[in-house]
Formats: structure tokens, sequence, C-alpha cells
């Protein structure tokens, strides 16, 4: 037996296959421009390193995820799940392909739903204070670091083109908080006045100034560049003072949330794990260092799989799959 978690990313769509012990087969990524230009299929590599009959359960993360508040099975969700795809960030329709081809291989799956006004595991007054807090894939990566700290009172820092702090209280999502709200992340970030009034004066639109919004702003990089991320790094280590500023900047919006979110727990706070590809990064410089920087070893960190939301898929999969009624205080309806 083997079950299946995919991670519905900015860049590309990941998969993790899991075995029934808990074991990881294999881990692997498609771009999702590859993906909308048939140079990959996900149906083609998946057959490639396991039987499909052997699945037992795949678990999906899609988009915003703002169509569902509960785990359910994949042919019971309308929509794949989304109220609208628009002000979602850059749309390729890589991740509508391959969600078309997965239906299509009768894999039995389910879909993991995002944080949201409706999602009713949430602190009443996050919901209240925001229609949207982050996409399924931040409650996979949440469930992936439950299982690697054994905490039950934490915060998740998944820092990557996006930037998304989760807040997990007894066990539980309680609160989060989005990109467009509050930290920014390589591409992504806040709309703030000047984005507002560039939108009022129909000079962007508001996802275009979301996509914008990131440390790429501050670095001066083109958001047309191919691999944005890569192309920030490379410059950092080259000593670049524009690509240095936006790295600290990004840092310290980071630290922001982490410390607001702290104040919205009411347990004590064990630690905070940090995830992403910038997240988990140890070099051109070390997140976990520099992060630590402002809290002066308040918190204990830990450092989780940068691929944390296709491995937390998986082990969701498989937990639903043997009986569990509740993710996080999601509930289960299988």
């Amino acid at each position: 037996m083997v079950f299946i978690g995919m991670d519905h990313g900015t860049t590309g769509i990941s998969f993790c296959i899991m075995s029934d012990d808990g074991d990881i087969i294999d881990i692997f990524k498609i771009g999702r421009e590859e993906s909308k230009k048939g140079l990959v299929s996900a149906s083609e590599e998946l057959t490639k390193r396991i039987d499909l009959d052997s699945v037992k359960l795949m678990a999906i993360t899609y988009a915003m995820g703002d169509g569902i508040n509960r785990i359910l099975p994949t042919e019971n969700v309308k929509d794949r799940g989304i109220l609208s795809i628009n002000g979602a960030g850059k749309v390729t329709g890589g991740g509508t392909s391959v969600f078309s081809e997965l239906q299509e291989l009768n894999i039995p799956s389910v879909m993991i739903p995002g944080l949201h006004k409706d999602s009713t595991s949430l602190d009443r007054l996050f919901r209240a204070a925001y229609s949207h807090q982050a996409s399924p894939e931040k409650v996979s990566i949440s469930y992936n670091a439950i299982k690697e700290t054994g905490w039950n009172n934490f915060i998740v820092a998944d820092i990557s083109s996006n930037s998304v702090d989760i807040l997990i209280e007894d066990g539980k999502i309680k609160g989060a908080i989005d990109a467009c709200l509050g930290a920014m992340g390589i591409v992504h970030g806040p709309i703030d006045l000047e984005m507002i009034r560039d939108i009022d004066e129909n000079n962007a639109s508001a996802n275009d100034c979301f996509s914008h919004a990131g440390a790429i702003k501050i670095a001066g990089i083109d958001g047309k560049v191919a691999n944005m991320k890569d192309q920030l790094l490379e410059n950092y280590k080259n000593g670049d003072e524009d690509a240095k500023l936006a790295i600290d900047t990004l840092i310290m919006t980071v630290a922001m949330e982490i410390a607001g979110l702290d104040i919205a727990c009411n347990n004590d706070i064990e630690g905070i794990v940090l995830t992403g590809s910038v997240g988990s990064a140890t070099e051109p410089f070390n997140f976990e260092d520099e992060i630590n920087k402002y809290f002066k070893n308040k918190y204990q960190l830990k450092v989780i799989s940068k691929e944390s939301g296709a491995i937390g898929a998986a082990q969701i999969a498989m937990d639903v799959f043997n009986g569990e009624k509740e993710i996080l205080g999601i509930e289960v309806d299988f």
C-alpha cells in the first residue's frame, strides 16, 4: 500500500509517495509552466515510480481551497474546491492541467481545504478579520510539522515565493496570516498605500501589485525573470546591496508576524517551525540564524523539509485512510 500527497505550490506541483509504514518512497516536482505546455505529465511521472493499483489514497491541495472547509472525497467537491481563481497570484493553468490528469487516473483521493472565514477550527477573531488566511498546502505543512516536532502549541513559518505563518494551539490550527496581509515572500507581499493608489488610478491590478510586492520589488528584479528567487539569491551572494536589503526586510516582516501570532495564542509557544525554500535555507544565508536574532533565543527553532507540503499531504492521506476523523481541527468526511 502507498499514499500520495500533492502540494500545489507557486512555482510547481510537488508529489510525495509514502509507504504504509510512513517511509518516503520518492518526492518529485513538476513545473507549472511545463505542465501547461504539455512538456511533462504528472500521471506519467507517477506511473514511472509506482503501480497505481497500490495507491490507497491521495490527498490533493489546489489553489486557495476556499470553496470547502472539510477534508472531502474529490468526487464530492465542486469547482475544484475554490470560489474563484482571481486574485490568487500568478495563474499559468499548470495546476489545473495536473488536477485534470489526476482525475482521469481514478485514484481514490481527498481534497484538503484552505483556511478562510468558513474554517471552523480557526479562532473566531481570525475568521471575522480575514476572508482568507492560507491555501490548503499550509494545512499539510502544519500536519507534517506536528508529526516532526510532537509540539501542540507552535507557529509554522513557511517562507518561499509567498510567506504564510500559521498558529497551532492545542494541536489545532487557530489562525494564520497570508502574504497579502502581512509578511512578504520572495515574490508576493502585502498591498501598501502606494499600491492602493496605483490600483485606484488604474496603473495596476490588485493581483499585479500582490504578485510583485515581495523581496523582488526591493531588489529591483523584473517580475518577468524566469526564476526570480534564484536571481535574488545569486545577487545576494554576489554582495548586491539591494538584494541584501530585500532579504533583511523579508526576515524582519516574518519576525513581526511570528511575534503577532504569539500574542494571539492562549498557551505558551513551544517553538517555531521553519520551512519553505527560503525558510529552510542554510545558504547564502541561514534563515534560522537570521530569524533568531530578532527573538534572542526566546523560541526553540526547528527546520523541516522544504517539501513539507507534499509530505504532510501524504501523511494526511494515510491517516484519513486509517480512520482519522479530524486533522488539526479540520473535520474529515470520508
